[in-house]
């Protein structure tokens, strides 16, 4: 169900300078995700906030984009943030235990995940259910591994995360497309 709160835009209804940016994303996802069309209300927020999250995705291994991105869903209950990447994930050959371990913090069961990703994993998760409190040890763990680049593209992650999960669980959003687990879950 998607929320009545806001009048959702249409791809034709942003400006220029947004409806250019998205037109790809749109092509290639085959629609423009209820994010964008409640968001687009606040176009240069807006545009800012995806400029800011492809910045972030441009520094890091997509596995640690998606390792925090399926933490905070999990974590945050943010299905339509979950959905999105668990399809993201299986594309990039995340292997499919793997994702679903994600979305359920079982994390440490799999040998598969690097020093880094379990790294991030714990940071993502510190952030998530302490609002950062009491997360500069994880963060400082993480940085020992990845150094201050990668460690402060992956906790601003991990922020863009915790907003775009309050956002969407506030407006109820839910993707056109089932969970690539849907099926099997």
């Amino acid at each position: 169900m998607r929320s009545d709160a806001v009048q959702p835009l249409d791809l034709a209804d942003l400006p220029s300078p947004l409806r250019e940016r998205l037109a790809p994303r749109v092509d290639r996802l085959g629609y423009l995700g209820a994010f964008f069309t409640h968001a687009g209300h606040q176009p240069d927020a807006l545009l800012h906030f995806y400029e800011f999250t492809e910045a972030l995705k441009a520094v890091l291994p997509e596995r640690v984009v998606e390792i925090i991105a399926l933490t905070i869903a999990g974590d945050t209950g943010n299905a339509y943030e979950r959905i999105q990447h668990e399809r993201l994930a299986l594309k990039i050959g995340m292997d499919a235990d793997e994702v679903r371990s994600l979305s359920h913090g079982t994390l440490h069961a799999f040998p598969s995940f690097s020093p880094a990703e379990r790294a991030a994993h714990a940071l993502a998760t510190c952030v998530t259910r302490r609002f950062g409190s009491g997360c500069e040890p994880a963060f400082l763990r993480l940085k020992r591994v990845v150094g201050d680049e990668v460690a402060v593209a992956c906790l601003l992650l991990a922020g863009r995360y915790v907003a775009h999960a309050t956002v969407a669980n506030v407006w109820r959003l839910q993707l056109p497309v089932e969970s690539p687990f849907a099926a099997a879950d």
